[in-house]
């Protein structure tokens, strides 16, 4: 019964998108990633994002570029979105983008998403209670590939991000991992 009660308030739980306030300056989030081919590391690297200030307000700085953190959150949300707000254990749609790379290749993305769970996952920067959320789907671009894709993401309510990402496309891994977070000083 006690197993029943715990998966029942599992299920029910709802995370609503992170507002403005949640943001704090000064924090900071670094991942580490790799892409890995038939056994062999072929690409890997660090990416970062720390809330500065920007414009009068605040924004996510990576490195290179700042966006106000008010334009990624009052985005109209499309009928076949990245998320689908608010986020629960069983919710299920369609994920569909286009899409352009630095290279100049386009594509789409067509993926049936699924929210199978809300859990603790233990990441370099620690543990963290976090939906994961599973996109299986076509990838297609103008180079003539055509291929499946699944996306593994593990989305932290509490970091307001993602503290994990896998992707596999079917001739690579790639893996994107939480190695460090940093509240304001």
């Amino acid at each position: 019964m006690a197993l029943l009660l715990i998966f029942g308030n599992c299920a029910t739980t709802k995370t609503h998108p992170p507002i403005l306030k949640d943001y704090t300056l000064g924090e900071k989030w670094i991942w580490k990633w790799e892409r890995v081919v038939e056994g062999e590391v072929r690409a890997q690297g660090e990416d970062m994002q720390e809330v500065v200030n920007y414009r009068g307000t605040l924004g996510l700085w990576n490195g290179v570029d700042t966006v106000q953190i008010s334009n990624t959150l009052h985005q109209e949300q499309s009928d076949t979105p990245f998320r689908n707000w608010p986020l629960q254990v069983g919710k299920k749609w369609k994920y569909e983008s286009e899409w352009e790379n630095n290279e100049g290749t386009t594509g789409k993305t067509s993926q049936d998403v699924e929210i199978t769970a809300f859990e603790e996952l233990h990441v370099v920067a620690g543990t963290f209670k976090a939906y994961q959320i599973e996109y299986k789907g076509i990838v297609t671009n103008s180079r003539g590939f055509k291929g499946e894709m699944t996306d593994i993401w593990w989305y932290s309510p509490e970091l307001k991000t993602y503290i994990k990402h896998v992707n596999d496309d079917g001739y690579g891994l790639y893996t994107n991992e939480l190695i460090s977070y940093s509240k304001a000083d």
